[in-house]
């Protein structure tokens, strides 16, 4: 197949019509994932501080040191929230926080080292914004900060901290943050050592069409030369309580039809990325279903927690057999995955497998 250009891609986004983007996308959908399976995996969004040094325009979950909502996470809290995704059958635990100004690599040490004492879990933590701000205070390059993290039991990457990739857009939204070359700079020493990370994409803000293809040539690029993406997750940004919102009153959230085009340009520009991920946390479930049509094959996460977008109002919550019915309505086949995508467990009709054995009723 003939790879989209840049030009190709900007005039689909701005010109076809949203059947012919759907149709492209499933279709290559149905070539990478000819099975019909449709995945998601267990986990839980852990926050381990609100305090913030970049104090992000479109974020209403940053507070500042000495707030009375600000916080940094006890360990008796973090147990108790592994523990509950665990009982719940959670492999993994999504890890992030705010850049907190005087937490330094000790603290992220000591946190991972307590969890994998404590919890058989996999850790997928610490964006590019957190890793870069740790290399800056402690005189450490990416990659020496990236080996101590895995060595104390960082398994790999989420895309956090991305939001588009367009320094334009981040010198108006976001001053404070890391620029896109040193978002890319962390992802690709990540890969290099071997550990996989994954790559959002927030759009709908002030951002142009132009700078949501720009975003996706930064990340397939960067993926031709590393292979070190598992999956991409593009979601829209969500403006109520953020201070963007004030300075731009007009802001209204990404309806579906604009979603539903940036993902379906996203699995047909994305060639060397396997998996495409819905955002039913920003979306809800229904427009999630009508994603796994637009280039979608995996429904996310069952997200036992999430406060960064719940803290801008919008409050989608679904249960895992929610996500299963989903699925199933979608006509397609759920299963369970690990972070890697390797699939633990199918679901068929009211039984769900283990292992080829019926384990128990849903």
């Amino acid at each position: 197949m003939v790879r989209v250009s840049k030009k190709e891609a900007l005039e689909m986004l701005k010109e076809a019509s949203i059947y012919e983007l759907g149709k492209a996308a499933d279709e290559i959908r149905k070539k990478i994932h000819p099975e019909g399976i449709v995945t998601f995996v267990v986990d839980r969004n852990i926050n381990y501080t609100n305090i913030c040094i970049n104090r992000c325009k479109f974020c209403a979950f940053w507070r500042p040191e000495g707030h009375p909502e600000a916080y940094v996470i006890t360990k008796q809290e973090l147990a108790k929230k592994i523990q509950e995704t665990v009982e719940k059958g959670g492999t993994q635990i999504l890890l992030q926080g705010g850049v907190h100004p005087k937490l330094g690599l000790d603290f992220y040490i000591d946190m991972l080292k307590f969890i994998k004492n404590n919890f058989k879990i996999h850790v997928h933590g610490f964006s590019p914004p957190e890793i870069s701000f740790l290399s800056r205070k402690e005189g450490l390059s990416i990659k020496e900060v990236l080996e101590k993290l895995r060595q104390a039991g960082l398994d790999s990457i989420p895309g956090g901290g991305a939001e588009i990739l367009s320094d334009r857009v981040r010198q108006l939204q976001s001053p404070n943050k890391i620029k896109t070359a040193e978002w890319l700079e962390v992802m690709r020493r990540a890969h290099l050592i071997g550990m996989k990370t994954s790559a959002t994409m927030m759009f709908g803000s002030i951002d142009t069409e132009e700078d949501i293809v720009e975003h996706l040539d930064a990340i397939r690029r960067l993926q031709d030369e590393t292979s070190g993406f598992t999956a991409f997750i593009p979601w829209s940004f969500q403006p109520g309580n953020t201070e963007l919102k004030k300075e731009n009153p007009e802001l209204m959230p990404s309806g579906a039809v604009k979603y539903l085009r940036v993902l379906a340009l996203s699995r047909i520009y994305l060639d060397n990325f396997p998996n495409i991920q819905v955002s039913w946390v920003t979306q809800g479930i229904k427009i999630a279903q009508v994603g796994l049509r637009f280039g979608a094959n995996d429904f996310g996460s069952t997200m036992l927690e999430e406060n960064v977008v719940r803290a801008a109002g919008v409050c989608y919550r679904v249960s895992m057999e929610e996500i299963i019915e989903a699925i199933k309505a979608s006509g397609f086949r759920p299963a369970q995955r690990d972070t890697y995508y390797n699939i633990l467990r199918f679901f068929n009709f009211k039984t769900f497998i283990v292992g080829g054995k019926n384990d128990r009723n849903l």
